[in-house]
């Protein structure tokens, strides 16, 4: 904007030092003051398309930002499931503590479940500013596995983690497993007799969930029923359905479910019992395996967003997580605490991903096998 009031002001100094302070003749004078219009106009226009960019969030912003003018949280999946919730969350939240000028849409991007979200960002929407997606412990599996393309870690602004889930093995109510070493039981006795099913394929953190309780069970996991849907929502439906036996996913995908009494929790994969509404969810530790499986929940942005939007986006984040208005809504979504943001988030994300390779490795997984989840 400075630069179109130096163009106009300048020109118009020009023009008159040149001819209309001459006072020649009256042609050239209304030729002149013809000239002042015009840049007159052209200086206006300027100024609309400046502040235009200014405050729409794309691009490069001018030196302030009070925040992304078309705000978007991508889902890398179908609606519901865990994508949708960590999105959904954010948009609560940052829209309740009136963080954000305007509404934030969540739209769904499946395909990979994270790698078709992720190259349309980097290649395609490197300098967005409005908009953030949404990541998992899951996203960092498949970035691990080669999952996403010729893009990793590095690819991408890491802006904060907002909180953390588990995993867990869920059945319907009138299953006959009662527990979780009756479902372990059931496998040693015939592993064909139970279909394993989540939002993501071989290779994905659902899967891993569903692999080890087949390597608990001293079966091979390569040879186990398992069957993958875009999305931990449709994972339910055909748990509801009895289209599959046993559903892998995580314990904030099903608070409704649980609560409405649709579905069991076999166990879930924390250290230590869950606050309400799981505290009546036993771990697998307490029946007697040591399986944990924490799922990390955050949001990234394109690499090439400009440090102004950047930041505001990363402070944005620490306001809302400082907040206790935030803790409760943290709860009321089923998920818990965790909080890191900016360049820590960075550092975690790195150091998260040597564990990662180290269970690719385990699991002989790689690029050459179909993964993804949420």
């Amino acid at each position: 904007m400075k630069s179109a009031k130096r163009f106009a002001s300048s020109s118009v100094v020009q023009c008159r030092s040149r001819v209309c302070s001459t006072g020649i003749d009256k042609a050239l004078n209304l030729k002149c003051k013809i000239m002042q219009l015009l840049i007159v106009f052209v200086a206006m226009l300027m100024l609309i398309v400046g502040c235009s960019v200014e405050n729409d969030g794309a691009g490069t912003p001018a030196g302030t930002f009070a925040g992304p003018g078309r705000p978007e949280c991508i889902a890398p999946s179908a609606p519901g499931g865990g994508f949708d919730l960590t999105c959904k969350l954010a948009q609560k939240g940052l829209m309740d503590l009136e963080l954000l000028p305007k509404p934030m849409r969540i739209t769904y991007q499946p395909g990979g479940i994270g790698a078709v979200a992720m190259n349309t960002v980097v290649a395609q929407r490197a300098d967005d500013g409005n908009t953030i997606v949404a990541f998992s412990g899951g996203s960092l599996l498949n970035l691990a596995q080669g999952k996403f393309g010729r893009y990793n870690e590095d690819d991408v602004r890491w802006v904060a983690a907002a909180s953390i889930d588990y995993g867990m093995l869920a059945v319907r109510e009138d299953s006959p497993f009662r527990s979780l070493a009756d479902l372990i039981d059931a496998l040693k006795n015939d592993p064909t007799s139970i279909v394993f099913g989540a939002g993501g394929t071989v290779g994905s953190q659902d899967w891993m969930k569903s692999a080890i309780i087949a390597r608990e069970a001293g079966i091979d996991y390569r040879s186990m029923r398992y069957v993958p849907f875009e999305g931990g929502g449709e994972a339910q439906i055909a748990l509801l359905g009895n289209y599959i036996q046993v559903y892998s996913g995580d314990i904030s995908e099903i608070q409704g479910m649980l609560e409405s009494k649709r579905l069991r929790v076999l166990a879930v994969m924390s250290d230590l019992r869950l606050p309400s509404p799981y505290a009546d969810v036993p771990t697998a530790k307490e029946q007697g395996f040591a399986l944990t499986w924490p799922i990390l929940r955050g949001y990234y942005t394109g690499p090439e967003v400009s440090d102004v939007n950047y930041r505001w986006w990363v402070q944005s984040f620490d306001t809302m997580l400082a907040d206790t208005r935030f803790d409760r809504l943290r709860q009321e979504f089923g998920m818990f605490p965790y909080t890191k943001t900016g360049i820590d988030l960075d550092a975690e994300i790195k150091q998260r991903m040597e564990h990662y390779r180290m269970l690719v490795q385990e699991f002989g997984l790689g690029s050459d096998a179909s993964t993804g989840n949420e």
